[in-house]
């Protein structure tokens, strides 16, 4: 979107905001369940709505988070116990417990519980987490969380077993139901490192197939019947799984079906509605500034709206490889051109929703966090200021031919434009370009030498750790082939402070480093954080257990069902 279409969203979203406060729409944080009278019960079909034209069901390529769409059909070997107004903690999964450090945190080892099985009725062996493991290192199955790689491969030296069949010798299966993780290093969130996608057992030998994600063989609640990109996927129960022996996992409905490539204003207005087979549904969306009005003037419909407490940071990568970008000092003037009580607006109407102005990496909640702010600001920027900073760059006239890319969901394009609006004030012209989930991964993330100067994204931590907040998003190993340094940067000091802090077995002096990093990467102006967003999701009306805990900011897929 350019010139007066900008205009016109930004005057939109503002008459948005206006309606929001002045109806009092659910301004705060109201996580929890919102079972809306009734009963939950085993049995029903729950249907989840998205805009997302895929859903991916391959563990190596995944990066969900331990509460959300794969933990229907994988289990991990640690999980997570999640709960509003409580510190989210970990706990066993596949394992007896959530595993044993020795060797001064270098070496993890995890036990299988007795009688596990996968949906075809197999037994699962340690052998089978370990290949599951080694397949995340094949080119071809990259685009999943990365945690573990630089720790069992120093280097990614391995390129998984499909390279010649080859072993990963750094993870040990003794006998059938123990896995032994001896790592490069000493690292004290391992436990939770486990949690992560690739940790999901896959039969050994299988899944050699670039589609092994639309029809994998499953360790969780449901087995996927079928998948069609673009159309929808169908999960059906899963017989070998007991609900007894997985206490982290509900399994209540009989068969979830995902409609997928939504639009998400139809997807907010047949919730709205509540009638038929979406009173069972939910909107995997965000609900956008437009929707939110109209639940408002909705009792029914705001009944429903369940609003996170603060969570993902909402940020802007400045690729470091890009001409001018690669100038901290040109950078630096992006942290005060961008107008970030728009992008609040576009995000989500208002402020109170969309969460607050963000000026540090690490998001609040998690241990040790400092807020802190090297580039002092009001919300909606400091345009001069900015200008000031590229003439003594050397750029009087400012920035001009730059690509902004993002996603084509959850309102992205409008908070783009948002942001193309705000830069445009100091002088710096860019282009919007916005991609499916799919093809943002392989432009962004996966290619070598990708076409953009600018990434709109969000980054919702994969564990409650400061390490999640900062490794994912700046280790060199993580630029290019699925990963998500999205800025480029490739330091050798950041680098090795990373691991300086991750080897850290004292969670206090782990959390002074992580801050330092912060403060580091701040300095250097890689990315500029926007806000730490909340999330408003709506559901029908016989959905019931719709719990979002204090850490993460999302629905907990696990516990939810139909009311009876």
């Amino acid at each position: 979107m350019k010139g007066s279409q900008v205009k016109r969203l930004i005057a939109g979203v503002a008459v948005t905001a206006t309606l929001l406060t002045a109806c009092g729409a659910n301004d705060t944080p109201s996580g929890g369940t919102a079972n809306g009278g009734g009963t939950v019960k085993a049995g029903g079909t729950l249907y989840i709505l998205t805009d997302s034209p895929s859903q991916q069901f391959d563990p190596a390529k995944s990066s969900n988070l331990v509460i959300t769409a794969l933990s229907l059909v994988h289990r991990r070997l640690t999980s997570w116990s999640v709960a509003p107004g409580k510190d989210t903690e970990i706990v066993p999964d596949l394992a007896t417990d959530t595993g044993k450090a020795s060797d001064g945190g270098k070496t993890w080892t995890f036990t299988l519980k007795d009688g596990l099985k996968f949906g075809d009725g197999t037994p699962i062996k340690s052998a089978d987490v370990k290949w599951g493991l080694e397949r995340s290192f094949a080119p071809a199955f990259s685009g999943g969380l990365t945690y573990h790689k630089d720790l069992l491969s120093p280097g990614l030296a391995y390129k998984g077993p499909f390279d010649g069949g080859k072993e990963l010798d750094t993870i040990e299966t003794p006998d059938d139901k123990t896995i032994i993780f001896h790592l490069a290093r000493p690292y004290g969130d391992f436990n939770w490192v486990a949690s992560t996608p690739a940790f999901a057992p896959v039969p050994k030998g299988k899944g050699a197939e670039a589609d092994y994600g639309n029809h994998p063989v499953t360790s969780g609640p449901y087995n996927v019947q079928s998948y069609e990109r673009g159309k929808g996927a169908t999960l059906v129960r899963n017989p070998n799984w007991s609900a007894t022996e997985d206490t982290t996992r509900k399994g209540y409905p009989d068969k979830i079906e995902f409609q997928l490539g939504q639009q998400t204003a139809v997807i907010a207005k047949r919730l709205i509605d509540d009638s038929g087979n979406d009173q069972t549904a939910f909107g995997a969306p965000f609900v956008a500034p437009a929707q939110l009005v109209q639940i408002t003037g909705n009792p029914s419909a705001k009944s429903r709206l369940v609003t996170s407490e603060s969570g993902a940071l909402a940020y802007l990568s400045l690729n470091v490889t890009r001409g001018k970008l690669a100038d901290p000092n040109v950078r630096k003037a992006f942290q005060y051109a961008v107008d970030k009580a728009a992008y609040q607006v576009a995000s989500a109407g208002s402020p109170d929703l969309a969460g607050e102005v963000a000026t540090t990496l690490i998001t609040p909640g998690i241990k040790g966090r400092e807020k802190f702010d090297l580039y002092p600001a009001p919300p909606a920027g400091d345009p001069e200021k900015a200008k000031q900073l590229l003439a003594q760059a050397g750029l009087p006239n400012g920035l001009d031919g730059l690509v902004l890319v993002t996603r084509n969901e959850n309102s992205y394009p409008e908070k783009a434009a948002a942001i193309q609006a705000g830069l445009a004030r100091a002088g710096i012209k860019v282009t919007i370009k916005t991609l499916d989930t799919d093809a943002y991964t392989q432009e962004v993330d996966t290619k070598e030498n990708p076409d953009y100067d600018l990434a709109l994204s969000s980054w919702q931590p994969d564990i409650p750790s400061a390490n999640a907040n900062i490794q994912p998003l700046f280790q060199s190993t993580e630029i290019g082939g699925g990963g998500v340094n999205e800025s480029r940067l490739n330091d050798p000091d950041i680098d090795k402070g990373i691991i300086d802090a991750q080897s850290s077995v004292d969670p206090a002096d782990a959390a002074k480093k992580w801050v330092e990093l912060d403060k580091k990467l701040m300095e250097k102006s890689v990315v500029v954080p926007l806000i730490y967003t909340r999330n408003s999701f709506l559901h029908g009306s016989k959905l019931g257990n719709f719990v979002i805990g204090k850490f993460p900011a999302y629905v907990d897929y696990r516990q939810w069902g139909v009311i009876q």
